[in-house]
């Protein structure tokens, strides 16, 4: 396990290995193709203005993926990512900006629990689905407590992070690219990395080795609380306020970000960059079906539909390579 990791850091963030650019194929024809009609039908969204706005909504999104490909990375699956980000959006609207200590202090709480949550899973051996699904009806109810009705003030420097003007290039692109780079580079190519993968992996190894898998889906679980809040900050830095429910479809749109990005449910597989555009083409899709005048009552089944096919197709391509 050590020589494997320490081969992969050495590779660093050089040229991408045959097998994670075939991973990226479908993820990115998929982006693709929703993108083509956009641009056909109005070119105008192809501007620096009408990318920033069509991708507005998209940074939040993809820490929230992010923070699910932890998680599925180490072999479980987070019901609750959803509630947390409304949480913590309630946190950064109430708390943060009038009392900053109490509101920090409830953020460091949380990735806390979120680590504590994961060693437990791992030590007694339980159902992450489970426990991440009771999880979520317990964030829903802090953040009810916190914030009954919709509202609340954000912070000056979150709206202004969320609204830097970067020339040339719209800010949330330069943002996604970020992400997705940092996240590739730390998951794919580290030491730290690859055996915090491994317990997804392979667990036997990191036993071996003198590791523990306990500390590993630990330290997942906290690193998917500071991506989720992460996510939280920026979401209210774009709406400038927050309600209880304001991000519950996260937990869905995230899990189906990491699969069609190229991720897998077993075996610690995930791909950051996959993740990312996965993220993006979810994110974009209500405009696509927008932009397409279907009725906003049709758009959810249809956003469902499209999901289908495109992860039975990633199925087939997939049984098709193992043939192969």
């Amino acid at each position: 396990m050590s020589t494997a990791a320490n081969t992969s850091a050495r590779a660093g963030l050089g040229a991408l290995p045959r097998h994670e650019i075939q991973t990226l194929l479908l993820p990115v024809a998929t982006l693709a193709a929703v993108l083509a009609p956009i641009f056909w039908i109005n070119p105008n969204t192809m501007s620096y203005f009408g990318l920033g706005l069509l991708l507005n909504l998209a940074v939040p999104m993809i820490l929230a993926s992010m923070a699910q490909l932890c998680i599925i990375a180490v072999n479980d699956l987070d019901l609750s990512i959803g509630a947390f980000v409304s949480l913590v959006s309630c946190i950064a609207v109430t708390w943060l900006p009038e009392q900053p200590a109490l509101g920090i202090a409830a953020l460091v709480g949380c990735v806390l629990l979120y680590a504590a949550i994961g060693a437990l899973v791992e030590l007694f051996s339980l159902p992450s689905i489970v426990v991440t699904l009771g999880l979520s009806f317990v964030w829903g109810g802090w953040a009810l407590i916190l914030l009954p009705m919709p509202g609340g003030a954000t912070p000056q420097w979150l709206q202004d992070l969320m609204n830097l003007a970067i020339p040339v290039v719209p800010t949330p692109i330069v943002y996604a690219f970020i992400i997705a780079a940092l996240g590739h580079w730390f998951l794919m190519r580290t030491s730290p990395g690859v055996r915090l993968r491994g317990a997804g992996g392979n667990p036997k190894a990191i036993v071996r080795s003198g590791g523990s898998v306990v500390r590993a889906k630990a330290l997942m679980y906290g690193l998917a609380g500071i991506l989720g809040i992460l996510s939280a900050l920026t979401l209210v830095g774009i709406t400038t306020s927050a309600d209880a429910n304001i991000a519950q479809r996260y937990t869905l749109v995230s899990i189906a970000a990491v699969i069609l990005g190229g991720g897998s449910f077993i075996g610690g597989k995930v791909s950051p960059i996959g993740a990312t555009l996965g993220a993006i083409t979810l994110g974009i899709a209500a405009s696509f079906l927008s932009f397409l005048n279907i009725a906003p009552k049709w758009q959810i089944g249809l956003q469902g539909a499209i999901l289908i096919i495109v992860l039975s197709l990633r199925m087939l391509l997939s049984r098709r390579g193992e043939h192969q």
